[in-house]
C-alpha cells in the first residue's frame, strides 16, 4: 500500500460522492442477492434523498474512506445503538462498511475496521456490532478482526432469493 489513507467525517455536502460510491460498491458484490438484480434495493438505500434523511439523524455518522485523496469506501455508524440481548452494554452499530472491488486486499478494510474500534472508545463504548450476510466471504474477515457471532436475522424483502436473506450477528468486546 503505497500512498496516504485517510478516514474523515462527512457532510451533506457528501451525499453525491456516497451515493455514487455505496451504488458501485455495491454492485460490485451484492446484486447475487436479487431477483431484479439489486435495483429495489439501490433504489431504496443508497439514494440522494435516502442519503439526506440518514444525515438528519444525528445518532448516525458517515465517514468516507479516502486512498491518495480518492473516495474508496464509507462506513456508517450509529453511535449510540444497543445490541439486542446486549443492552447492559454501551454499544455502537457499524451499519455499513463498503469498499470498492479496486480497494480489497490491500488492508484498508482492517484499518477502516480499526478506526471504528478507536472510534468507539472514543466515545467510550464498550462494545461494536454489526450483521453481516451469511452468504458472505466478509465473515471470514471479521473474525479475524475478533468479532464472534451472537446471533441469526432473517430478512424479510421479497425480492431477495430466499436462500440469501440470512445474516449474522457479530459483536467485539472494546473493554
Amino acid at each position: 500500500m503505497n500512498g496516504a489513507l485517510d478516514i474523515r467525517l462527512c457532510n451533506v455536502n457528501d451525499i453525491e460522492v456516497l451515493s455514487a460510491l455505496a451504488i458501485k460498491a455495491y454492485k460490485e458484490v451484492y446484486l447475487y442477492l436479487w431477483n431484479d438484480d439489486g435495483s429495489w434495493y439501490i433504489n431504496r438505500v443508497f439514494s440522494n434523498e435516502q442519503f439526506q434523511k440518514e444525515f438528519e439523524d444525528s445518532n448516525a455518522e458517515f465517514f468516507m474512506v479516502l486512498f491518495n485523496e480518492s473516495p474508496i469506501g464509507f462506513m456508517k455508524l450509529n453511535i449510540d445503538l444497543p445490541l439486542p440481548g446486549f443492552e447492559y452494554f454501551d454499544a455502537m452499530e457499524l451499519e455499513r462498511i463498503y469498499l470498492l472491488k479496486s480497494a480489497s486486499g490491500m488492508g484498508f478494510g482492517r484499518k477502516a475496521v480499526e478506526f471504528c474500534f478507536k472510534y468507539a472508545q472514543s466515545k467510550h463504548k464498550e462494545m461494536i456490532w454489526l450483521k453481516s450476510m451469511d452468504s458472505s466471504d466478509a465473515l471470514h474477515f471479521y473474525s479475524r478482526m475478533g468479532f464472534e457471532e451472537v446471533g441469526e436475522y432473517r430478512l424479510d424483502y421479497e425480492i431477495m432469493k430466499p436462500e440469501f436473506r440470512g445474516m449474522k450477528i457479530l459483536m467485539k468486546r472494546l473493554t
